[in-house]
């Protein structure tokens, strides 16, 4: 292996260098009590299906102007018994309380992923899958009337599996449709595809069981029945807000979800 040796001065400038950095980056112990006194919990932000974690960019500025760190990782969309251990995997990587979020598809997966996981304070579902154990999304969603979901998606087999997609032409109404059609026309192009079995998937474990949860009902949702959305906030003693959006409110409502995210996390010790 080659050595590659610094001229004298050089080595003697950058480690001075390197010195007054290393100093300048300790904090003082008064600092580093009072940090650990005001110290907030991190959010995680868990996207749903036909998507990915930039819906959750208007919100996560907002939180990171708070002060918050957040964290958004990418859900594999591969069904849950391997959405639910990756994001938990997320979830141990991560030091301190969370407040963990999940919208659509991703509340079904917060569902199980938060199982076990002692840093997990407090759960947030926006226009989200609550399911309990033993439930599927496909026969909650058919619960109530109003998804426009099974009518507007496109089946494309792969080795292994099947993958839904929304299809051009019914993106906008079944998703977004309180989004600028320049901006669906962007999502739509750029959509993740989802696993078909990701519907008959069985949950496995029910986190808000004992974790407190907030709710945010859309009640313009065409993917997730807003009856739907009640029923299951209520059934897990959430709180619950309301207001009038499409299943994207992260996105055409990113001040309300952000309020929301605070609420949870203000309720974290």
């Amino acid at each position: 292996m080659m050595k590659i040796t610094l001229p004298r001065r050089l080595m003697l400038t950058s480690a001075a260098t390197g010195l007054a950095a290393a100093l300048l980056a300790v904090p003082s112990a008064a600092a580093t009590a009072g940090s650990s006194a005001t110290a907030k919990p991190t959010i995680v932000l868990v996207h749903g299906g036909f998507a990915d974690a930039s819906g959750w960019n208007a919100v996560i500025e907002r939180l990171q102007a708070e002060g918050y760190k957040t964290v958004a990782p990418a859900n594999p969309l591969r069904g849950l018994p391997v959405d639910a251990p990756y994001i938990a995997s997320v979830l141990k990587s991560i030091e301190g309380p969370i407040v963990l979020v999940g919208h659509s598809y991703g509340g079904a997966v917060i569902t199980n992923a938060a199982v076990g996981a002692d840093n997990v304070k407090a759960l947030v579902y926006i226009a989200a899958f609550v399911p309990d154990e033993g439930e599927q999304l496909g026969v909650l969603i058919n619960k109530y009337p109003g998804t426009e979901i099974p009518a507007s998606v496109k089946e494309v087999p792969y080795p292994g599996g099947v993958d839904l997609y929304l299809r051009p032409d019914k993106f906008r109404a079944a998703f977004a449709a309180d989004l600028p059609a320049s901006t669906t026309r962007l999502m739509q192009a750029t959509q993740r595809p989802f696993a078909a079995s990701s519907f008959t998937d069985t949950t496995t474990g029910a986190a808000w069981k004992t974790i407190p949860s907030w709710g945010l009902v859309a009640k313009d949702d065409k993917a997730i029945p807003p009856a739907l959305e009640r029923y299951m906030y209520k059934r897990a003693k959430s709180k619950i807000y309301e207001t009038p959006a499409s299943h994207v409110p992260m996105m055409s409502q990113p001040r309300l979800v952000t309020r929301i995210i605070e609420d949870a996390a203000r309720s974290v010790d």
